[in-house]
């Protein structure tokens, strides 16, 4: 028979099919047909649980097992016909089901609903979906210590309020983008412990009254655990709410890390330089090499932050238990997903290969009187109150400023016009590399730090691999 004969699995209470504006306005295939393994996987679980309480005998369950799987091949081949008319992916596969193996498929459904089969699939996508995204943030993390390790000794200017404020080291810059991402994909992992509990079993909303063994359901299908209570079991979206959370602040990241590969690539800064296979041109310019892989990136982070509000906004008025409101958590969840996943991904393709130009980073910490603060501790460690050392090389970067030149440029005698503690030791904190190798201390910006804090991120890495 036609998928279409009867028009809808629930039509018996009904005297006529939906306007064809409210099919159109109603289905959700159009954008979840990627739930169609795990709604399969489900199924098979759940029918073998129904064979295993005695609702279905075991003949029943092998037919309804080969069916499902026969379906899951032609998908696989791209040769299944999806039918709008049939709503979702559920009752699409449901409907092929019956018509493959006739009336036995009709029995598929017993002791459950649309309502937990969908959080069951979801769940179980958004799984997978963590672990892909957790590798990808995973491989930029090794990228950017690699990176690291490469310009441990490379001298930057440090920035507060986007001015010059103190010397780093580039190496020491990319650990810092590497800190987020660790926390990242550690919030990753803390939401998947959360998504790995099976909702299948709580039926519409209030459970089932056929003798159904959930754990079963839950061992099979790699859950950790059931959700205790049926109305929050189909009703919960905090899930979908905690990841797009999640890809919002990895976006958040990659978009602060974008920010400044663009102002550092322009000849303004000449910091680095990225391969042109991650740049474009103009069309009218024809010296412009644009970062466009890091503008998309910070541009597409309003994208999933506006899908973070959506889903607020979306369960924020929602009664117990489930509502059809529930429908429009996967759009927002998918391009997500699908967006970050690719960001992510670029960005450990291109991080390695970023050029760094050592000289134009010196230079610019040397414009910027970076060692002003440590010409104060200076002062503080001969016995000068900080507060009086602070107004002393406030007066000596103004005299320099006037000279045009930087501090370790002046000659001894002129800084000793502000100060009778000033030695001819002074030069040794004066100069960039004596300044960041000063910083000799766990998260400090010396170079031998860097390094260790590099060996320790990538043991990390790899301990949490294994």
């Amino acid at each position: 028979m036609s998928t279409t004969s009867s028009h809808q699995t629930w039509g018996g209470r009904f005297s006529e099919g939906p306007n064809a504006r409210v099919a159109a306005f109603t289905e959700s295939i159009s954008f979840e047909t990627r739930l169609a393994p795990y709604d399969i996987r489900g199924s098979i679980a759940h029918a073998r649980m129904l064979s295993t309480v005695g609702v279905l005998d075991a003949d029943e369950f092998k037919q309804i097992e080969a069916g499902l799987t026969a379906i899951e091949g032609r998908i696989e081949a791209g040769n299944f016909p999806w039918d709008p008319a049939l709503e979702d992916v559920h009752m699409n596969i449901e409907a092929r089901l019956t018509e493959d193996i006739g009336a036995l498929g009709k029995k598929l459904h017993t002791a459950r609903s649309r309502n937990d089969q969908v959080a069951t699939d979801v769940r179980l996508w958004l799984r997978d979906t963590l672990d892909s995204l957790e590798v990808e943030v995973d491989r930029l993390r090794h990228g950017l210590i690699g990176l690291a390790e490469r310009e441990a000794d490379t001298i930057m200017p440090g920035f507060t309020h986007m001015q010059v404020a103190q010397p780093v080291t580039f190496g020491h810059h990319m650990l810092a983008w590497q800190a987020m991402l660790a926390r990242d994909a550690e919030r990753l992992r803390e939401i998947r412990q959360r998504v790995n509990r099976l909702p299948l079993g709580a039926a519409a909303l209030a459970g089932t009254t056929f003798p159904i063994d959930r754990e079963m359901v839950a061992r099979e299908l790699d859950f950790d655990s059931v959700i205790d209570n049926s109305l929050d079991a189909v009703s919960d979206r905090d899930f979908a709410i905690e990841f797009v959370s999640a890809a919002a602040l990895i976006m958040t990241h990659l978009s602060r890390a974008s920010e400044e590969l663009i102002l550092w690539m322009s000849p303004a800064f000449g910091f680095i330089d990225l391969p042109d296979r991650y740049c474009t041109g103009s069309s009218i310019m024809p010296q412009k090499k644009n970062p466009d892989v890091a503008e998309l990136t910070r541009g597409k982070t309003a994208r999933v932050t506006g899908h973070l509000v959506a889903l607020f906004t979306l369960m924020k008025g929602q009664p117990l238990a489930y509502n059809r409101d529930n429908q429009e958590d996967k759009i927002p969840m998918f391009d997500a997903a699908d967006t970050v996943a690719a960001c992510v991904s670029l960005f450990a393709d291109m991080v390695p290969h970023i050029q760094v130009h050592a000289d134009a980073c010196r230079e610019a910490a040397r414009r910027g009187f970076a060692t002003a603060t440590d010409l104060a501790d200076y002062l503080v460690r001969k016995g000068v109150a900080f507060r009086d050392a602070h107004e002393i090389v406030g007066n000596c970067v103004q005299h320099a400023i006037a000279q045009t030149c930087d501090l370790a440029d002046l000659p001894l005698d002129a800084l000793r016009r502000f100060s009778d503690a000033i030695g001819d030791d002074v030069y040794e904190v004066l100069t960039l590399e004596g300044s960041v190798a000063a910083r000799n201390h766990i998260g400090g910006t010396a170079p031998d730090q860097v390094r260790a804090a590099a060996a320790r991120a990538r043991h990390a890495l790899g301990t949490q691999a294994g």
